[in-house]
């Protein structure tokens, strides 16, 4: 088994199938159309830069102690970079966010995601919802990568491995914790997002695409 949900490989989407860590689940609810701000983080590296506007405030985002991100080297040094880098954080944290507290209309999920991810996002979440269970331990994200696109440096493609060895599903219930791995590589994941600058300065995460066990991270 996987130790974690798995975001489909395609393209996310309200209608893609949900690949679980532990068990089966699907959007019964609706609750997956219902995006807070998705028009439109984080952990303490979601401060503002001079590469964002003063109106675009960072949400606070909070998680439980035993729910880790650790987020593995930098950008360049470039502002864009580093920005991109930032808000793709602040992406990461704001969907744990929504499973811990249980909602979707916590802010940063709509101020970090948009389009397809945030579709696809909320059926991911809300699939944790459906199966009573959210997840505890650290996730390692390491070699990202990002490069900056379009002619107003406005677009960017950010990929980067995840390490969820050290993280398992948690019955809420019960408390017990689930999804050791047979083969560790089954527990690092590949993902290539799309990002888009808006008006208000935020790199919103627009697509996402993922695999799990790929040889990029091994």
């Amino acid at each position: 088994m996987v130790n974690r949900r798995l975001m489909p490989a395609a393209a996310l989407a309200a209608s893609a199938v949900l690949l679980l860590t532990a068990c089966g689940g699907e959007d019964k609810s609706g609750e997956g159309d219902r995006i807070a701000g998705a028009g439109g983080g984080a952990e303490t590296s979601a401060a503002a830069d001079a590469n964002s506007s003063p109106e675009a405030e960072r949400p606070t985002v909070k998680l439980p102690k035993d729910m880790r991100n650790v987020f593995e080297g930098g950008g360049s040094g470039d502002p864009v970079e580093e920005a991109v880098l930032r808000d793709g954080e602040g992406r990461v944290n704001s969907l744990d966010e929504a499973i811990h507290t249980r909602s979707l209309e916590r802010p940063a999920f709509g101020f970090y995601n948009t389009g397809e991810a945030a579709r696809g996002a909320a059926v991911w979440v809300q699939g944790f919802y459906d199966d009573g269970i959210t997840w505890t331990g650290t996730v390692r994200y390491y070699d990202r990568k990002v490069t900056v696109e379009g002619k107003k440096k406005d677009k960017a493609v950010l990929s980067y491995c995840s390490d969820e060895s050290k993280a398992y599903n948690k019955d809420l219930k019960t408390g017990k914790t689930s999804g050791e791995v047979e083969n560790p590589v089954d527990s690092l994941v590949f993902y290539t997002t799309k990002l888009a600058k808006n008006d208000k300065g935020v790199w919103q995460t627009t697509d996402v695409y993922s695999k799990r066990g790929a040889s990029q991270c091994q």
